[in-house]
């Protein structure tokens, strides 16, 4: 399922346009990246929490050409389902 496929599903079962529909499902993921990139978690109980870890400078290969790399430090978004996720996916 990609954004438009979501976004249709929202409105269906909403009975919202799609345009109604894009305006929230755009404004629920808007909010998640601004509280990650201001660094506060999210979480969205039944479904899971979003945070942000940091990462260290780190050397690493480039699989074309074997040369060594160095990649920065900075932030990474992660996700940790919860338990009630984790069971319906299995």
């Amino acid at each position: 399922m990609n954004k438009n496929e979501l976004i249709k599903k929202v409105a269906v079962e909403n009975g919202l346009t799609q345009k109604d529909a894009a305006a929230v499902v755009n404004s629920v993921l808007n909010g998640i990246m601004d509280s990650l990139a201001a660094r506060e978690p999210v979480t969205l109980f039944g479904f899971g929490s979003f945070s942000c870890k940091h990462r260290d400078a780190r050397q690493g290969r480039n699989p074309a050409t074997g040369a060594l790399m160095e990649f920065a430090a900075g932030n990474t978004p992660v996700f940790k389902p919860a338990k009630v996720f984790k069971d319906k996916v299995n």
